[in-house]
């Protein structure tokens, strides 16, 4: 483990434009979410990789990790930035990485059987916060503004920004925890749960990327935002914490089947 520490040491810096997404809460639903869908393959491979950690557990770790400078290198790879006139393959990328850069990175290492089992872990632990982050819709949001975290707000009267509003305070103000929240997610058929799970991880950064110029139009700098913004906006986050951990299982499925 300190070889494969050391070799980050040795990985270049990158700045992140991005707070946590969905804050601990939301990544636990996503987490707790994906546990629930994995087949048998795919449940006994996490299991051994995470060495008795949940994956709602586990959902957190990117966000862990950010602290400590010999993790730096990872930030970039939370969010993407893309011109609203363009989609992913046609925008100019950042030499650091993204968040698709950087979930292709982890599916490969998961699917090595060269790569060292610590290593495997490691990228396990980010794939389950990136795919969370992915589907926090201002994570694919304006390089300008920094995923809205410049678009200054006020929540029940206290200081925030679109972004934080997204990230945490529209759930911890909601007050479940993130089993009770999972718990009264909308209620989908098998039917459903397929098509939410069908398409590439490109096809799903543009439905995200539409949805984050939805937000942009949701609130003007400056405003007071409280019990009618989350009334409006409810379903929305439910629905997102929903498609996050559908498609996490989809993707640790595909990976270990």
């Amino acid at each position: 483990m300190k070889k494969f520490l050391c070799l980050l040491c040795l990985l270049p810096l990158a700045l992140s434009a991005s707070e946590p997404i969905w804050g601990p809460t939301g990544h636990r639903v996503v987490g707790q979410v994906a546990g629930e869908h994995l087949s048998r393959k795919a449940r006994r491979a996490v299991a051994k990789l995470l060495d008795g950690q949940s994956l709602a557990e586990a959902a957190t770790f990117g966000d862990d990790i950010k602290s400590d400078t010999l993790y730096r290198r990872f930030s970039a790879w939370h969010y993407v930035n893309i011109p609203a006139d363009q989609r992913y393959p046609e925008a100019v990328h950042a030499p650091g990485g993204d968040i698709v850069k950087g979930i292709e990175h982890c599916i490969s290492v998961l699917k090595d059987p060269n790569a060292p089992s610590e290593e495997q872990a490691f990228y396990l632990k980010l794939l389950l916060h990136f795919i969370g982050d992915l589907h926090q819709p201002l994570h694919v949001g304006r390089q300008e503004d920094k995923g809205g975290n410049d678009i200054q707000l006020q929540w029940f009267g206290e200081g925030t920004n679109l972004h934080r509003v997204w990230d945490s305070n529209l759930i911890d103000s909601y007050g479940m925890s993130y089993t009770e929240l999972a718990g009264n997610l909308p209620r989908v058929s098998k039917k459903q749960v397929a098509e939410i799970q069908e398409g590439s991880l490109l096809a799903w950064v543009g439905e995200n990327q539409d949805l984050a110029s939805e937000l942009y139009g949701s609130a003007e700098t400056g405003q007071k935002l409280s019990y009618p913004y989350r009334y409006v906006w409810w379903d929305t986050v439910e629905r997102q914490l929903l498609l996050g951990g559908l498609r996490l299982a989809a993707v640790l499925n595909a990976i270990y089947d």
